[in-house]
């Protein structure tokens, strides 16, 4: 019954991302000064939340497996990590094509750029500690403490376009700079089915960590014996 939620989720979340891809290349007209190309920003600003979203589920995970120790916690922690990271890859991805076409570079040394690539590298750390460490309680402890250490960041690279003034757009969404509303409907429009995709992510991922340790228990029962 799980499997077919799932299933069934993806598939909802496939149809109103392909929708959506309609509406925006049919509907919306071409922003006045980039023109096409500013379409991107339909799937940069969103995975950048999404990225977001799942690096405060790592954080909350962390925190409640230091109160707790259960290792459900600890499953939930590295399963949103590894989307958020994708996700984080994504925005990262789809902001050089926008700025290789309006700025006529791949990348700056922009605040904003160098604060979103400063917070992947430490997340990717974050899966490269657990790489390092066997001991399953250990790991979660240390992979805990790195989450939340981690997401010190996210903030910063939130607010950095408002608190700088650099070659990356002032923020679109609030302020000065607010974009047209049909703009902007798209954009949250947008975000709901990628925020689905990114559930069925973490929830596979935690069966596969999940069957993973039930793995990992057999093995070390075995070696016991």
């Amino acid at each position: 019954m799980r499997e077919k939620t799932l299933y069934g989720l993806g598939a909802l979340a496939i149809a109103l991302l392909t929708h959506n891809i309609w509406k925006m290349l049919v509907n919306l007209p071409d922003e006045a000064f980039q023109g096409a190309i500013f379409r991107i920003i339909f799937f940069h600003v969103p995975a950048a939340f999404t990225c977001f979203v799942c690096f405060l589920a790592s954080l909350i995970a962390g925190i409640s497996y230091l109160k707790t120790r259960d290792l459900k916690w600890d499953a939930l922690g590295v399963s949103t990590t590894e989307v958020g990271l994708a996700f984080g890859a994504a925005n990262l991805l789809t902001g050089m094509i926008w700025a290789r076409i309006i700025w006529g570079i791949w990348w700056t040394w922009d605040w904003r750029l160098t604060s979103m690539l400063i917070c992947w590298l430490l997340y990717g750390g974050y899966l490269v500690l657990r790489r390092a460490i066997e001991e399953p309680t250990e790991r979660a402890r240390l992979s805990a403490v790195m989450s939340i250490l981690s997401f010190s960041v996210v903030p910063f690279v939130f607010f950095s376009i408002k608190w700088f003034r650099t070659q990356h757009p002032q923020p679109v969404l609030y302020g000065d700079g607010k974009m047209d509303s049909g703009y902007r409907a798209m954009l949250y429009g947008n975000w709901v089915p990628i925020l689905m995709v990114a559930f069925v992510l973490v929830a596979v991922r935690m069966m596969q960590e999940r069957r993973q340790r039930e793995v990992d228990a057999l093995r070390r029962s075995a070696h016991a014996f």
